[in-house]
């Protein structure tokens, strides 16, 4: 199954030493782990928001432990708050709107 990883930065660092620690241990580890996903297909889609202390992934996983797993892996996942959104896919939607479309059918009298 296909999710929407978004994950912000909590809090930014508050002094230049913070930030410095905060780039050396968190998010160019990060970068690197998500580039290893990537090329493991695990990442499919996504990466850093342009301006901002942000990703947004489309991550692939079999259960929710592996997404589990796979977020809680990367180094900078304590500093972020994250949200995943489970994504169908278009086939699924396509037959979900059909079934949709015949109960209205039924429910209204075809015209």
């Amino acid at each position: 199954m296909n999710y929407l990883v978004q994950l912000k930065l909590a809090e930014r660092p508050a002094s230049p030493q913070e930030g410095v620690f905060f780039i050396e241990q968190f998010i160019l580890p990060t970068l690197a782990r998500c580039k290893k996903l990537e090329t493991d297909k695990k990442i499919l889609a996504g990466g850093p928001l342009s301006g901002a202390v942000a990703l947004s992934l489309i991550v692939s996983a079999e259960s929710q432990k592996e997404l589990d797993d796979l977020i809680t892996s990367l180094p900078v996942w304590p500093r972020m708050e994250t949200t995943v959104t489970p994504l169908t896919t278009f086939d699924d939607r396509i037959q979900a709107v059909r079934t949709r479309l015949e109960q209205l059918k039924i429910q209204g009298g075809d015209r």
